[in-house]
């Protein structure tokens, strides 16, 4: 079973937005089992259950694991093909998000639509080392930081760009034989508060979490220095 798989196919990601089947699925992630077992689980007849799982596993959502015999009939065990799931940005072609289309720094809409690229891209990349199987080389940086000012908050900006920038200024080699682009996302943003968070430290100015807004002083989106953004993967 793999940490997280991305699901590129509209179909996939329309099969496991169905409730119950999220709900099947995240029963198969935590241990394999058979219809006749999920039924009293999730309050449905073993038949029903039987059917859903069909769909998840003609999309690649779940997978056999095993069988057991239970007096005359024998049950099919089954398994998530992972412990999560991803929606790729792919998944909605027609209408995902395009960071090319605008470029504002300062817009929580157009970090959106990178952070969406940045989905859309991995899971394209996992996708054909899977199949190639090779390891992906990427790498990614987390972290969090208290600015006791807006003030503050803009100069780290300003020093992380530059700080950026430098490093692309002096490992770009456009002329490089062999070598392979890679793209680089940097990205502050306030950090979503819990229910905890919320009533401890209500009418503070970084917004409530998934309701918090554009606002002056916060600044998100990508460093620049005239190549590519500024997560690293291997750009296709």
């Amino acid at each position: 079973m793999l940490d997280v798989t991305v699901i590129e196919d509209p179909a996939a990601a329309e099969v496991s937005l169905a409730p119950v089947r999220a709900r099947l699925l995240a029963e198969l992630a935590a241990e394999p089992a058979s219809a006749a077992m999920l039924a009293p689980r999730v309050g449905l007849a073993r038949q029903k259950v039987n059917y859903h799982l069909k769909a998840l596993e003609r999309h690649g959502l779940v997978e056999l694991a095993g069988e057991r015999r239970k007096g005359n009939v024998t049950e099919r065990l089954m398994r998530a093909t992972a412990a999560s799931y991803v929606i790729s940005p792919a998944a909605l072609a027609a209408v995902e998000p395009d960071p090319a289309r605008f470029r504002d720094q300062l817009s929580a809409r157009w970090l959106l639509a990178v952070a969406a690229r940045l989905v859309r891209d991995v899971g394209t990349l996992i996708t054909g080392a899977a199949k190639a199987r090779q390891r992906l080389a990427t790498f990614a940086l987390d972290g969090e930081v208290r600015f006791a000012s807006a003030a503050e908050r803009a100069a780290f900006v300003e020093e992380l760009t530059n700080g950026v920038s430098a490093l692309i200024a002096k490992y770009h080699d456009e002329s490089a034989e062999g070598g392979r682009p890679h793209r680089i996302v940097v990205a502050v943003h306030p950090k979503v508060k819990t229910e905890t968070e919320t009533e401890t430290n209500a009418g503070s100015d970084t917004g409530t979490g998934a309701g918090a807004e554009d606002r002056p002083g916060i600044a998100s989106g990508a460093a620049e220095s005239g190549t590519p953004d500024v997560h690293t993967a291997p750009e296709e």
